[in-house]
C-alpha cells in the first residue's frame, strides 16, 4: 500500500497524536523542531492542522480589542477557532488612537473635550511610526493598510534647549555640523599629534584623518584641521541665480559653546534600531490598522463597551463574567481565555488565577505619557520656515515637537505640541485642558513666535494615565525573570499577550509579536490536547 504524504501525515496523527505528528513532520522539514522553534518564523494556524489531527478548533474569549487582542483573534480565526472579543472601549485599537473632528475625550474625573479639527486632520494619540523592520509592516501589508513616510528626522526641525543658555533654537543641520566639526578637530589633531599611536598604524593615522576631514568637514593638516563652519550649517540666504551664490550662517560658535550646549546629545537618537529612517504611518491615521484587524475578524465577533468583571479558571475551561454596554451583567465561556488587558487593570479584576499570578501582574511600573494636537489656520512651519515633518527637541517641558508628515502644502495642519513623558506628562495630565494648551503654547513660542499662539484654531490633549480601561501608556519591568515569564506562561486556561509581555514595550510590534507568541502556544496546546 502506498501513502500521499497527506494520508501519511494524517495516518500519523490519528494514531499517535499531535505529538508524533509534530515529531515526523519536524523529521520531514515540514514542521520546527524544538531546537529551532525559537528562531523560526511564525505560522498561522491553519484548518488543515486539524485535519490532519483529526481534532477541532476550540472557543476562545479574548479580553481587550488593542493590538494584541485583534491579531490573537485574527491569527487563530485563520484556522477555524470560535473566538469572541471583550473590549470596554467604545472602539477598537486600545492605546492605538486616532483623534478626528467630532471625537470625545473624556477623563477619569469625567471632564471632556470634543476634537474640533477640520476635515483630513487628526491626532495619533498613541502610536504614530512604524520602523521598516518591524512585524507591523507585515500586517499592513497583508491587511491592505495603506503607507506613507513618516518624517522621523528632519534637518530643517530646532533644537532648544533653554536651560544651557540658548535664547533662540538652532537648526538640527546647524547643530549637528557644529559638534560633528568639533569633534572631528579634536580627533585629528590628537590623532596628528600621536595621542593615538599606541592604537593606529601610520596608515590607519592618515585614514582616520581622511574619514573626519569629510565627517566634520574639517581643514587640511597645514590649516590646523580647523573647523570653521560653512554650508553645512545652512544659510541666511539660499542659493540662487545669476550672481546670488547665497549667504552662509555666520557666527559659528565656539567648541565650548557648542558642547556647553548639549546639543550632540541629540544625534543618538537617529542610530536607535527602532528609530532609524526610514519610518512609516498609515495613510489616514494609525487607527487603520485596528480597524482593519476589526474588518477582518468581523464585528459580530467583537463586543465593545463591556467591562471584563471576573474570570474564572474552570477544571475544563474558563469563564468570563462582564458588563455589557446596556450595563447588564453577562457571562461567557471558552475553552482557553487570553487576556491582554494591561496588567494593572488585570489586577484589579477579580479571578482565581492564584496568588502568584496577581503578584505578577502587580508588578510592572505604569509609565505615564502625553500629546496635545494643536490645529493651526494655516501650514506655516512649511511657508515661513521650511520645514516638511520631522521633530524639534527640547529641554522644556514639552519634550518634543512633531510636524505633520502629511498634508504638506495643504492650507490647514496640526503640529504635536508636546509629546512628553514620565514626570512632565503628569505635571500636564494634572491640568485642565485650557491649562495644557495655554502651557504648550507658551513654551512652543519660545521657539516659533506669536504666530504659535495668534493661529492657532483647535486643539485637543491627552494624558493617558487618565484614559479609562487604560490607565497608562506602557510599563516597565524592572527585571525579565520571576514575574515576567510567568505571565508567559498560561495560567490554567487563561493565557496572556500585549507589548508588556515583549522585548518591544509601546510598541505595536511588541502587541503584534507577543500575540504570535501566544496563538502558537495555545494552538500547539490544542493540538497536543
Amino acid at each position: 500500500m502506498s501513502y500521499s504524504r497527506r494520508g501519511f501525515l494524517t495516518a500519523v496523527g490519528a494514531t499517535g497524536g499531535a505529538g508524533a505528528l509534530f515529531a515526523t513532520m519536524g523529521a520531514l522539514g515540514l514542521a520546527p523542531t524544538a531546537e529551532a522553534a525559537a528562531r523560526t518564523a511564525f505560522v498561522p494556524p491553519q484548518p488543515s492542522d486539524f485535519t490532519l489531527t483529526g481534532r477541532g478548533a476550540k472557543k476562545v474569549v479574548v479580553l481587550g480589542a488593542g493590538v494584541a487582542g485583534l491579531a490573537t483573534a485574527y491569527e487563530l480565526g485563520k484556522a477555524g477557532y470560535d473566538c469572541t472579543v471583550l473590549e470596554a472601549l467604545d472602539r477598537v485599537g486600545g492605546r492605538n488612537w486616532t483623534i478626528r473632528g467630532g471625537d470625545r475625550l473624556t477623563e477619569l474625573d469625567g471632564s471632556t473635550q470634543v476634537a474640533r479639527f477640520s476635515d483630513g486632520v487628526y491626532l495619533n494619540a498613541g502610536p504614530a511610526r512604524l520602523a521598516q523592520w518591524m512585524v507591523t509592516m507585515d500586517y499592513a501589508r497583508e491587511l491592505g493598510v495603506a503607507l506613507e513616510v513618516f518624517t522621523n528626522a528632519n534637518a530643517q526641525a530646532y533644537i532648544f534647549h533653554e536651560a544651557a543658555g540658548m535664547t533662540a533654537p538652532v537648526r538640527w543641520r546647524t547643530a549637528k555640523a557644529d559638534v560633528y566639526g568639533y569633534v572631528a578637530e579634536l580627533l585629528s589633531t590628537a590623532t596628528d599629534a600621536g595621542a593615538l599611536d599606541a592604537r593606529l598604524t601610520a596608515q590607519d593615522k592618515e585614514r582616520l584623518i581622511a574619514f573626519l576631514r569629510g565627517f566634520g568637514s574639517i581643514g587640511n593638516r597645514a590649516q590646523g584641521f580647523a573647523y570653521t563652519g560653512g554650508e553645512r550649517r545652512g544659510y541666511h540666504v539660499d542659493p540662487g541665480a545669476g550672481e546670488q551664490p547665497g549667504v552662509e550662517l555666520e557666527d559659528v560658535p565656539t567648541l565650548s559653546e557648542v558642547f556647553a550646549s548639549g546639543v550632540g546629545q541629540r544625534f543618538s537618537f537617529e542610530f536607535g534600531y527602532d528609530q532609524a529612517m526610514l519610518m512609516f504611518q498609515p495613510v489616514g491615521g494609525m487607527d487603520a490598522i485596528p480597524r482593519a484587524f476589526a474588518d477582518a475578524i468581523g464585528g459580530h465577533r467583537i463586543r465593545l463597551r463591556s467591562k471584563v468583571t471576573r474570570i474564572t479558571d474552570l477544571r475544563d475551561g474558563v469563564e468570563v463574567e462582564y458588563q455589557d454596554k446596556n450595563g447588564r451583567g453577562q457571562r461567557i465561556r471558552a475553552d482557553f481565555c487570553v487576556a491582554t488587558m494591561p496588567p494593572h487593570i488585570l489586577a484589579r479584576t477579580p479571578h482565581n488565577l492564584g496568588p502568584d499570578v496577581q503578584a505578577a501582574l502587580a508588578t510592572p511600573t505604569v509609565n505615564s505619557a502625553g500629546k496635545i494636537g494643536l490645529e493651526y489656520r494655516r501650514r506655516w512651519w512649511e511657508t515661513d520656515e521650511n520645514i516638511y515633518g520631522g521633530i524639534t527637541n527640547t529641554d522644556l517641558d514639552l519634550a518634543s515637537m512633531w510636524y505633520p508628515s502629511y498634508g504638506y502644502g495643504g492650507r490647514r495642519g496640526l503640529v504635536v505640541g508636546y509629546y512628553n513623558f514620565g514626570a512632565q506628562a503628569d505635571a500636564y495630565a494634572a491640568l485642565s485642558h485650557r491649562d495644557r494648551e495655554r502651557r504648550a503654547v507658551e513654551q512652543g513660542m519660545k521657539i516659533h513666535g506669536p504666530k504659535y499662539r495668534d493661529e492657532l484654531a483647535a486643539s485637543v490633549s491627552i494624558a493617558w494615565k487618565l484614559q479609562p480601561h487604560i490607565e497608562g501608556a506602557w510599563v516597565g519591568w524592572p527585571s525579565r525573570t520571576g514575574a515576567y515569564q510567568l505571565l508567559n506562561r498560561p495560567a490554567g486556561h487563561v493565557h496572556f499577550a500585549g507589548d508588556w509581555l515583549s522585548y518591544m514595550i509601546a510598541w505595536q510590534s511588541g502587541a503584534l509579536e507577543s500575540a504570535r507568541k501566544t496563538v502558537t502556544d495555545l494552538h500547539q496546546r490544542v493540538l497536543s490536547s
